[in-house]
């Protein structure tokens, strides 16, 4: 099973790889060149460069650290709320035209009043990535404490358990492969959101960086941002797919490709 999964993620590497050399190749070849579409091997070196003079990496963690601190906020308040939803169906009876109402409102719609109450700076991106990470941990959590097995909330109950006890150590563990389905979501949402709201309003980390280099008329150093971005984001979810086999083993199969 595991050396199976290695091949696959070892194809995933190579279908973008034999993409980007053949473009460098067909480049060199027809001697291509454009002012807006720069060669792969100039995007690399533009990279290169940003590493090394430490740009790419503040950047990056100014990112890392908007998005991490919505994540935790949106992602808490999700598996509270939502394991109070599951176990009481009055409760989210009672919150329905809310959740539906909020749910659909685009986070980068929010920036104005984002930008209103907080002003520029973390608070407000965090703000917004908490909004967005808040929903698929939600749902998802609603969902587990829904299929957690009343065999379970009997033993429990016969246990006398209280309804504090009964939450951490019956309901919580049961229904945690499927929380962390939301979770995984979350993290990608809230990666996002914030470069999003970093080129459209924050002048911090990754989004305002390629946003930079553009007005400089750096396109090999804005392919070099997006594409670092999108190295980011698959070396998250590779994490986060490991621990899911190695927490859940069996169950990790609903998760997310």
């Amino acid at each position: 099973m595991t050396t199976r999964l290695r091949r696959v993620d070892l194809r995933g590497i190579v279908v973008p790889a034999v993409v980007v050399v053949g473009a460098e190749i067909a480049a060199r070849v027809t001697h291509y060149h454009s002012s807006s579409l720069p060669w792969p091997s100039e995007v690399v070196t533009a990279a290169g460069a940003a590493l090394i003079d430490g740009s790419m990496l503040r950047a990056t963690g100014q990112t890392l650290l908007a998005a991490f601190g919505g994540l935790m906020i949106g992602a808490s308040l999700g598996l509270v709320f939502g394991t109070v939803m599951g176990l009481f169906l009055i409760v989210e009876r009672l919150a329905e035209v809310t959740i539906e109402a909020l749910r659909p409102i685009p986070s980068v719609a929010l920036i104005p009043i984002a930008l209103l109450i907080f002003g520029l700076g973390y608070a407000m991106e965090i703000s917004l990535i908490a909004k967005t990470s808040f929903w698929p941990v939600l749902l998802l959590t609603i969902a587990a404490v829904r299929g957690v097995k009343p065999r379970l909330l009997e033993v429990a109950r016969l246990l006398r358990m209280g309804l504090a006890a009964r939450i951490v150590k019956v309901v919580i563990p049961a229904a945690l492969p499927g929380i962390f389905v939301g979770f995984r979501i979350a993290v990608g949402a809230a990666l996002v959101v914030a470069v999003t709201v970093e080129i459209a309003a924050n002048p911090l980390g990754l989004g305002y960086a390629m946003m930079r280099a553009q007005e400089a008329l750096r396109p090999d150093l804005v392919f070099a941002y997006l594409f670092w971005i999108g190295i980011i984001g698959w070396l998250i979810n590779g994490l986060l797919s490991v621990a899911q086999r190695r927490l859940f083993g069996g169950a990790s199969r609903a998760a997310p490709p």
